[in-house]
Formats: C-alpha cells, structure tokens, sequence
C-alpha cells in the first residue's frame, strides 16, 4: 500500500482546516488520507464512556467533513494512545507527509504554534505541513477575474525559502515537486545582509559591495537551481535575492503564495531538537500553509 498522507486532529477548527488541506495534498499526490487522533488515556476523576465517546467523534466529524469536501479520497482513521506529540510521531513513521493545524491569531504577528505542532516539527523525520484555521481552499488559488475566490483558477506560487550556505537537496526536491504537482510556479527566494566589520561573509562575495554583491548572490542562487530546472523543465521558476533578514525576508515573500517550503536541520544540539530561528519565524508569522522539510 502507498504510503499515507497523514493529518492529525483533536476537534479544533485548526485540525480540520489542516484534515482538508492534507485530503486535497493526498489527491494531488494520488495517495490515501489518514486521520489520527492522539489521546492520552490516564485514567482521570470523571472519566470514562462519556471521554471516550467523545475521542470517537472527533474522528466522525473529520470524517465527515473530507467526504463532504473531498468525496474522492479515500479516508481511514485511527486512534492512538499516548502524549500527543510522542503519538503522532510514531504513527507518522508509516506516512509520506503529516499535516497538523495551527492556532490562528489576528494582527501582525500571525499565528501561534502550539506544543504540539512545534514538538512534531522540531523531532520529525518527515516533511511537515503546519495549516492555520480558516484555511480554504480557494486560498490556494488565484482570485477569479473579477477579483472573488476562485477553486477553478490556477495555483498561486510556492515560495522556496532557501539557504545558499546549506541548499539541501531535500528541500528543494519537495519544493519542486510541491510546484509540480499543483501546475504552479516556484518562486524561490534567498535573504543576504552585508558582512559584518569582523567578517566578509562567504567565499569571495564578501569582497563586492551593494548592487554587485545582490548579483553575485543571484548567480550563485541560478547555479544551485539550474540542476532542478533541468530535471523538471515543467515547473516555471523565478528567483529572487533581498537584502535584508531571512525571516522578514520570507513572511514579506510568502504573502498570498499557496505553500512555503522550509528547511530544518535534523542534527542533534546540545539542547536537543528544535527547529532553527528562521523556520521558527516561518511557522509563527506566516499565514499560508508552511511545509518544513528535515535534512541533515
């Protein structure tokens, strides 16, 4: 059997945006959907048939909500036992991607991630899609002509955050083929600043300045694409290098795209697993769907 795409829910209006989010992903890979529940069974003073009636539906109502949305996918659930993050984990071993939701929250900040999901992403060994609540699938796509939401135009850009000093071909693999598999453009983007006094930066472009410098980074950026570019001539890419923070850099970039892809790197810190500044930033602050993709 082909591996799943894989959706964790707990009944949130998060998980069930993310619960449909991930049966469209299983359609566009041709995969199955599966739907996991993680709930920790301690025994608790009120406990009892009533809780676990109540596990149960959670399920259903997923459930029912991908076959009333997504009629052609075929759907399976499970329960599993345990801390939820431990949980998800060990059942997403069998999966080829896990999709949780996020919190939402107004304003300039975004959203906030919850210890869940931020606990998945920092120790999982497969690419994982944090969606926020609300999210529709009109979002993905371009607006109609006369500016309304639209399912029946093309996709809007996957946005490719990439780091010239590490570019994993994990990652860049996934943000491809993400492009591919929607008919959408790759818009891959690479954040420099200028070197610090103590320092010149990497390599020679440390020794130019302002605009060459931009361009130098812009060739080394085409260089590292031009392989893909040749493995997937249908995927239109455009490139773009900004001055200024990576995290900013991406959030500005992200706004309005379909998915933005992300690296994290898998190696152990002395603080254990956990996911880098930029990713961090990226899946606080950025509204569309973030796929964050481990490497080593």
């Amino acid at each position: 059997m082909l591996p799943p795409v894989m959706a964790g829910v707990d009944g949130s209006a998060e998980s069930l945006a993310a619960a449909e989010w991930a049966a469209r992903e299983a359609a566009r890979r041709d995969r199955p959907l599966r739907l996991v529940h993680a709930w920790n069974q301690q025994p608790r003073k009120g406990a009892g048939p009533p809780a676990a009636a109540a596990q149960r539906r959670v399920l259903r109502q997923a459930e029912d909500r991908i076959r009333r949305t997504c009629p052609g996918v075929g759907v399976d659930a499970e329960q599993v036992e345990g801390p939820a993050t431990g949980a998800l984990l060990h059942a997403a071993e069998r999966a080829e991607l896990l999709v949780l939701g996020s919190r939402g929250r107004s304003g300039f900040t975004g959203f906030v991630v919850g210890s869940v999901a931020l606990g998945v992403v920092a120790r999982a060994t497969l690419p994982v899609v944090l969606v926020r609540a609300g999210e529709e699938a009109s979002d993905e796509h371009l607006p109609a002509g006369d500016g309304s939401p639209s399912t029946r135009t093309g996709y809007q850009d996957v946005v490719l955050g990439l780091d010239l000093g590490d570019p994993c071909d994990e990652v860049i693999e996934f943000a491809f083929e993400a492009a591919r598999l929607r008919g959408a453009r790759l818009h891959v983007v690479h954040a420099w600043q200028e070197p610090s006094p103590l320092g010149l930066g990497p390599g020679e472009i440390g020794l130019v300045n302002g605009p060459e410098q931009a361009d130098e980074w812009l060739g080394f950026l085409d260089a590292v694409i031009k392989v893909w570019r040749d493995k997937c001539p249908e995927v239109e890419v455009v490139e773009t290098v900004a001055e200024g923070r990576a995290r900013s850099v991406l959030v500005r970039a992200a706004t309005g795209a379909s998915l933005l892809v992300v690296g994290r790197r898998t190696s152990e810190r002395p603080a254990g697993p956990r996911t880098g500044p930029v990713t961090h930033a990226a899946v606080q602050h950025v509204g569309c769907p973030v796929a964050v993709v481990p490497h080593e």
